[in-house]
């Protein structure tokens, strides 16, 4: 089998490339250290076992060991992936690893990775060249008195002139500073300092090269010395929700499109998955009836309001012809996505996106004893149940997936805790965070998708500090920026 090198990039998942994706997701096995972004690893199988040889301090796995490792799991037969921070060959020690798999005779394949040498200086608005400033740029390391008191000529770095990046470099940064010095950069040239660079952690800070050595700067840190660094482009740090700790209500397999969101405002996504979606309590029985309904024309309407719905109908559907001439209705936009997914349009979307407002959108039956297909979460509301058995239809309810509790770590618990806001999705997903956390824990802003769910957030002594107007995730995210831009 093969093994493959994967550089994740310098923090931001978003970096990671198309072929990096791509191996990700067939993986058996994940080696990883401690700089990839633990979302990553949500790309491969959940079957696949990941193996944590991050170099932390006190408890370093030994270069050796981990190039073991990859030999003895691919001769096993499994496709491993050695996904490192960066790119794997710059300051990545993939080269050793790479040799270590050539003499085992191991196949291997290097998938290059997005390194921190450039990408963190464009994250704080700098270009390591640029006309006028600089034609060139070199990269060195300073993790060691070794690699600054001997491997790397300072004073020569100094003449030759364009930019000098630093990586692992901030401990031994009075001595850099004073090596190019005397080799004869001015005590004046600009520096950038950029600790845990794109990522929404990502502070930049701006000095001279004389006042290096006394600027307070913690590990990890790209320093970025020359003309270049004078300038200032900024655009990450300016994002509207740069630098918030944002926790992420719903369920697991959901989270993904609102925590990318949030990314892209420069948000910290806190996946915190107070429920998971379990199988009907019938295994299926129900909805396997509903499928071969629908395709006898029994109903009139199929009627959703959620897309987990959707989805869990549409997996014994095979084909969306068997819909046939049945109206399809949807509560709110983003069911109505969810049913396009699977070339479905709705009839019907009502103006108020809530069960109230289905009820009062949809049309009288033609006949009596009519019947409408409504295929939902065994905990939904009965709103619409009612509503439309009192108008005469013919409710034939249906138990579509389930909602059970998830059992929160210590890391997610320290993490809820260091919140500025929550975005609640459901109901279901508000008093699952209360009964996994407590009240007490709820961070200072709470933000609802509608007002179903902020009506069962205040029930529970929560102060909600806004309500989606549109009461889905794009709905969501601009009620949170509102509300922290304040």
């Amino acid at each position: 089998m093969t093994v493959y090198l994967v550089g994740a990039g310098p923090g931001d998942p978003g970096l990671l490339t198309v072929r990096g994706s791509e191996v990700l997701k067939t993986a058996d096995v994940v080696v990883h250290d401690r700089l990839a972004d633990a979302s990553l690893l949500d790309l491969a199988p959940a079957s696949a076992r990941r193996v944590d040889v991050g170099k932390a301090p006190g408890g370093p796995v030994r270069q050796e060991e981990i190039n073991e490792l990859l030999i003895s799991e691919a001769r096993a037969g499994h496709r491993v992936v050695r996904l490192k921070g960066g790119d794997p060959f710059v300051f990545g020690r993939g080269g050793e690893e790479a040799q270590a798999l050539q003499a085992a005779g191991v196949s291997f394949e290097v998938v290059p990775g997005v390194t921190s040498a450039v990408a963190v200086p464009a994250y704080a608005g700098v270009p390591v060249t640029h006309r006028g400033l600089a034609t060139s740029f070199t990269v060195v390391t300073g993790h060691s008195r070794h690699a600054i008191d001997r491997e790397t000529d300072w004073e020569a770095l100094a003449r030759a002139g364009g930019t000098i990046v630093v990586l692992m470099g901030v401990a031994h940064r009075d001595q850099i500073a004073a090596r190019l010095i005397a080799g004869g950069l001015p005590g004046g040239t600009p520096v950038l300092g950029v600790h845990w660079g794109t990522r929404p952690e990502q502070r930049s800070v701006r000095v001279r090269l004389d006042q290096l050595g006394e600027t307070p700067l913690e590990p990890p840190v790209t320093l970025v010395i020359g003309p270049v660094a004078g300038l200032d482009l900024s655009w990450y740090e300016a994002r509207p929700l740069f630098g918030r700790r944002v926790v992420v209500t719903r369920a697991r397999a959901q989270a993904s499109v609102l925590s990318e969101r949030l990314r892209d405002l420069g948000a910290r996504p806190i996946e915190v998955p107070t429920i998971e979606l379990a199988p009907p309590a019938d295994g299926g029985a129900g909805l396997k009836r509903a499928a071969a309904g629908l395709a006898e024309d029994r109903y009139e309407w199929v009627v959703f309001t959620s897309a987990n719905a959707v989805d869990a109908l549409m997996e014994h559907i095979p084909d969306a012809r068997s819909v046939g001439a049945t109206s399809i209705a949807a509560v709110g936009p983003a069911t109505a996505s969810a049913l396009e997914r699977y070339r479905l349009i709705p009839d019907l979307v009502p103006d108020r996106q809530l069960a109230e407002g289905l009820v009062e959108a949809f049309p009288d039956p033609p006949g009596v004893g009519t019947s409408v297909l409504f295929p939902r979460a065994a905990e939904g509301r009965e709103v619409l149940v009612e509503g439309l058995s009192e108008a005469g239809w013919k409710v034939d309810l249906v138990e579509a997936y389930r909602t059970v509790p998830a059992e929160p770590g210590t890391e997610v618990r320290t993490a809820v805790a260091e919140a500025d806001a929550a975005c609640f999705t459901a109901s279901s997903t508000v008093t699952g965070f209360l009964s996994a956390f407590g009240r007490a824990a709820m961070p200072p802003v709470v933000v609802c998708i509608g007002p179903v769910t902020a009506a069962t957030a205040e029930d529970a002594g929560v102060w909600v500090d806004a309500v989606a107007s549109t009461h889905n995730i794009d709905g969501l995210v601009a009620a949170l920026v509102e509300v922290l831009g304040r």
